[in-house]
């Protein structure tokens, strides 16, 4: 399915395309990028009592303000409580290198990775990104899993994704586009 432009009011069809592949393909385990955690408790309200494990991934401590988390606390207490996980950490394309060509300019080899996968939009540079982040601390399965992500905010862009850790992020594969925007 094709969105006719990324954004937040493409997460309500987002989810509903997320939920209806995790139940025909059998897939237990969602990952989601989620800055304040707002797309993630729709999805948590959505889902209901289904038999889904839940990875929402949050930007690092510090991301777009010294010392302070984007990630709404009462509903990391939420996802938790409810058997979930919210997973804050660096982004697996975003390290050391961002900072380094931030700092003295260029680019580095991270930057060219995720402006290629941004030639499809963002969420598919974000899905594979979560995936993996997820992987590393051992949240999600090294198998297929539905990652959902967006631009900006909320969701517009659905895979299925054949999870596997950062130091191997060319080992993941993107089995299947459940959903994008056409325009970005």
């Amino acid at each position: 399915m094709y969105f006719d432009k990324p954004g937040a009011e493409n997460t309500e069809a987002v989810i509903r395309i997320v939920l209806e592949a995790a139940k025909e393909r059998g897939t237990g385990h969602i990952v989601a990028a989620s800055t304040t955690g707002k797309s993630a408790k729709e999805l948590l309200e959505a889902a209901g009592d289904r038999d889904l494990k839940i990875v929402a991934v949050s930007h690092n401590v510090g991301f777009s303000e010294e010392g302070k988390s984007e990630f709404d606390r009462g509903i990391r207490e939420e996802l938790e409580a409810a058997g979930h996980s919210v997973l804050t950490a660096t982004m697996a394309t975003r390290n050391i290198n961002k900072a380094i060509s931030t700092k003295f300019g260029g680019y580095s080899q991270t930057e060219i990775v995720n402006a290629t996968l941004r030639m499809f939009c963002q969420g598919m540079k974000v899905c594979p990104e979560i995936a993996a982040m997820a992987a590393d601390a051992g949240l999600i399965p090294f198998d297929d899993v539905i990652a959902a992500a967006g631009t900006g905010r909320g969701w517009d862009t659905a895979v299925v994704v054949r999870a596997n850790s950062s130091n191997r992020f060319f080992d993941i594969k993107i089995r299947e586009v459940l959903c994008k925007p056409r325009s970005f």
